[in-house]
């Protein structure tokens, strides 16, 4: 494969990634950061890089460039994932179905609840006294 170029987009709560998969030497560079630069925690760089782990791909030659914006680290973690998981799905069909198994290409569709009139928050109300 000659001169691969393949962008996604990966989403997550209010966290849009724009991840893009080229030629190159395997670094991933997250809004002009390094993978370990741009997370804190290790949890977050796990859920991030765990497409790659599902399909074996630390052999292969490739770089990833991240541009995520919006909701907090935890959702863009969630969100560069599911972008990674759709350019490799893009690179080559097979792995389609162990992505699939891990449950990678799968929107998360969860969103904060907005707060109703009446209440002090989403669900959460006044505290209620008899007296």
């Amino acid at each position: 494969m000659a001169n691969v170029n393949i962008l996604k987009v990966g989403r997550r709560k209010s966290s849009v990634a724009r991840v893009q998969l080229k030629d190159g030497n395997g670094k991933i560079v997250i809004n002009k950061h390094n993978l370990d630069d741009y997370f804190g925690r290790v949890s977050q760089k796990k859920i991030a890089a765990h497409p790659l782990d599902v399909v074996d791909f630390e052999d292969k030659k490739f770089d990833i460039i991240v541009n995520v914006e919006g909701g907090g680290l935890s959702g863009q973690a969630g969100a560069i994932s599911h972008g990674i998981a759709r350019a490799l799905v893009d690179l080559d069909k097979n792995y389609r179905t162990p992505l699939k198994k891990a449950g990678l290409l799968t929107r998360d569709p969860r969103e904060k609840e907005r707060k109703k009139y009446g209440l002090r928050g989403a669900r959460r109300a006044f505290q209620f006294s008899k007296r």
